[in-house]
C-alpha cells in the first residue's frame, strides 16, 4: 500500500459467557477487545487471507497510513501513523493485496485498543493494571483465532511472523495445522534462548525498579518513563548491527548536560539511545511491555501446542510448506535459532524452505529492507499446491 492510502483499525468485540476465551494460566475471559486491521479485499470462499503477527512493540497498523485511534492516552503518536510493514504489503509487495487480504491484529494485552492493561476492567471501571491476566503465546494465538471465525475465515492463505511474531507464526501451524496453508517465519526461533532471557529479565527490573511502577498500578499518577525507557535501551542494541548502530547514531547531538545524574554523555551513541528510550515512553504502555516479556520468558512450544515432543509439534504441519529466513547480523535471533527450527522440520518430513538474507541492519532487516524478503515471499505464496 502506499503511505498515501488512509487506513482504519476496526475492533472486534468477543463477549461470550457460555464460551469464555480459555487462558493458559487464570480463568478464562468472558470478554475482550482486539484492534485489527484489514488491507485487500476476501475472495468468496475467504480461502485468500494472510495473517501477519506483529513484533514485540508493534500493532495493528502494519500498511498505509491511520492518523487516528480512539481511546489511547495519547500512545498513537505520529511515529504510529505509517504502517511499520508498509513496504511489504500492498499491490504488487510481499502480501500483495491484489490477491490476498492481510488481517494483522494488536495482540492480546496491547495497548493500541486490543484489552490490555491499560484497559478499563468493566468490573471496577478503572485500569485492570496489576489485575490483568497473565499472558502465554498460545492465549494470544487463541484470541486471534476468536478473530478469523468472527471473520468467517475457515483456513489461512498463510500465516506469517517476524521476531516473536514467528512464536504465534508456530503456534498457530501446530496448534491449529487444519487453519493453515503456509507459514512464513522471519529472524525467529523454538524457544527462549540464555541471551533472550538474560536480555529480558534485565528489562523487566528496570521497569519494576522504577519508584512510579508501584506494581503496576500507575495509571492515575506518574508513569514509570525512566524504567521503561531503559528498558527498551537495553532492547534496542540487539535489534540493529553495530555498523548500523553507528551509522544512524552519526549524526545525534550529544547533550552535555547528564539527563539524570552525575555522569555527561561523551558520545552520539549514548544520545542516539536515550533519544530511542525517550520517543518509546511516548507510545508504549509499561504494563504491556512486562505482559509480552513474561510471554517470552515463558514460552514453551511443546507444551504450548499440546505435543509430546518437537517432532510431535512438526509432524501435525506435514500438509504445510514453510519458508524460513535468517539475517546474518541478527543479534535477537541468530541463524543458530533458526536452525533449531528447521531441524524438527525435517525430520518430521515438513517442505521448507530456508533462506539468509545478507543485511548491515541487523533483526531490524525485516522492517526495513523488502527487496531481500519479497521475491521468496511471493514464489511462496502464489504457489497453491498446499494443503
Amino acid at each position: 500500500m502506499s503511505q498515501d492510502s488512509e487506513t482504519q483499525t476496526r475492533f472486534f468485540e468477543f463477549d461470550d459467557p457460555a464460551d469464555p476465551l480459555p487462558l493458559c494460566v487464570g480463568p478464562p475471559m468472558p470478554r475482550f477487545t482486539l484492534a485489527y486491521e484489514m488491507y485487500g479485499r476476501m475472495n468468496a470462499d475467504r480461502s485468500n487471507v494472510v495473517l501477519l503477527y506483529h513484533a514485540m512493540t508493534g500493532c495493528q497498523h502494519a500498511a498505509g497510513r491511520n492518523p487516528h485511534v480512539p481511546g489511547l492516552d495519547g500512545r498513537w503518536t505520529e511515529e504510529m501513523h505509517e504502517g511499520w510493514w508498509d513496504p511489504f504489503i500492498g499491490p504488487g509487495k510481499a502480501l500483495d493485496t491484489d490477491k490476498f487480504c492481510v488481517v494483522c491484529a494488536n495482540f492480546l494485552g496491547g495497548c493500541y485498543g486490543s484489552t490490555g492493561p491499560a484497559s478499563i476492567n468493566p468490573a471496577t471501571g478503572l485500569p485492570w493494571g496489576s489485575t490483568f491476566p497473565v499472558l502465554r503465546m498460545r492465549d494470544i494465538v487463541e484470541s486471534q483465532m476468536r478473530l478469523l471465525d468472527h471473520l468467517g475465515v475457515r483456513k489461512l492463505h498463510a500465516v506469517v511472523g517476524p521476531s516473536i511474531g514467528g512464536f504465534l507464526a508456530l503456534v498457530t501451524a501446530a496448534a491449529h495445522p487444519e487453519r493453515v496453508h503456509f507459514v512464513v517465519a522471519i529472524g525467529t526461533g523454538i524457544e527462549t534462548t540464555i541471551d533472550q532471557r538474560l536480555l529480558n529479565f534485565e528489562q523487566v527490573t528496570a521497569i519494576e525498579a522504577d519508584p512510579y511502577f508501584r506494581g503496576g498500578d500507575y495509571y492515575a499518577g506518574a508513569r514509570p518513563d525512566v524504567g521503561l525507557a531503559l528498558a527498551r535501551r537495553i532492547a534496542h542494541k540487539t535489534f540493529i548491527s553495530p555498523d548500523a548502530l553507528r551509522m544512524r547514531a552519526r549524526n545525534e547531538v550529544v547533550s552535555q548536560k547528564p539527563p539524570h545524574g552525575w555522569y555527561e554523555m561523551n558520545h552520539p551513541v549514548e544520545s542516539y539511545m536515550l533519544h530511542q528510550g525517550q520517543k518509546f515512553v511516548k507510545r508504549f504502555d509499561a504494563n504491556t511491555y512486562l505482559r509480552i516479556l513474561d510471554a517470552w520468558q515463558w514460552f514453551d512450544l511443546v507444551k504450548e501446542t499440546g505435543a509430546k515432543d518437537l517432532r510431535d509439534v512438526f509432524r501435525r504441519c506435514r500438509g504445510q510448506e514453510f519458508l524460513v529466513f535468517s539475517i546474518d547480523n541478527d543479534h535477537t535471533f541468530d541463524r543458530k535459532q533458526q536452525e533449531k527450527l528447521v531441524r524438527p522440520l525435517k525430520v518430521a518430513e515438513v517442505p521448507f524452505l530456508w533462506l539468509t538474507v545478507h543485511s548491515d541492519k541487523g533483526h531490524d532487516a525485516f522492517l526495513l529492507e523488502p527487496r531481500l524478503f519479497t521475491p521468496h515471499i511471493q514464489e511462496m505464496l502464489d504457489h497453491r499446491g498446499a494443503g
